[in-house]
């Protein structure tokens, strides 16, 4: 209404301009109003020269949901994840909006191939991070999801996936937020089911 000009991916505008369900947390959500609504959408990234800054935005695919982005901003070199990166939490991957652990780990590691050691990262959750976080946050999403994976592949059922453990070095570093380690195990396990 103050006439903020809103920029996102397509898939952005498609889920905001009707109803959804949020599977994993049984949660229903409304079509936004037309205000709230991007004016401006892209399929795979674009450049906006603001303020003496070159902000380059992109889509990273199947991430967080389908619709995530990663902004740049070159001179001031500082990069925002949005919900690819949850500092120091353990992440919600919303798998009925198209988001995959998989994609989740393909995003950072495009944010990593960006930055430098200087690099600010700005996490959708969690305070301000620098290079060692979000290397730390990959370290995690490839750790955790690869033992799921194996129980997976193996047959495993949801709870002998979650009595093993399979976060267990990293809960205290990642498991004090909105997803405790039980949960966010269940929601990686459902995430590498066949669909």
């Amino acid at each position: 209404r103050a006439g903020s000009l809103i920029v996102a991916h397509d898939n952005v505008l498609k889920r905001m301009s009707v109803d959804g369900f949020v599977e994993f947390l049984g949660m229903q959500t409304r079509a936004d109003p037309k205000e709230a609504l991007p004016v401006v959408t892209f399929t795979s990234d674009m450049t906006f020269h603001l303020n003496g800054d070159e902000i380059y935005v992109f889509h990273v695919p199947r991430a967080h949901t389908d619709g995530d982005a990663i902004i740049h901003f070159r001179k001031s070199n500082e990069i925002h994840m949005g919900d690819t990166f949850f500092n120091k939490l353990y992440p919600f991957i919303d798998s009925s909006s198209g988001g995959t652990i998989d994609g989740m780990i393909a995003a950072v590691d495009k944010g990593l191939a960006i930055g430098n050691d200087s690099t600010r990262y700005i996490p959708g959750h969690g305070p301000m991070g620098v290079k060692a976080d979000l290397v730390a946050f990959r370290g995690m999403l490839a750790t955790i999801g690869d033992r799921i994976k194996t129980q997976v592949k193996a047959g495993a059922k949801l709870e002998d996936v979650i009595a093993s453990k399979p976060t267990a070095e990293f809960d205290d570093a990642f498991g004090k937020g909105f997803l405790a380690p039980a949960k966010f195990v269940e929601m990686v396990y459902k995430n590498l089911q066949p669909r």
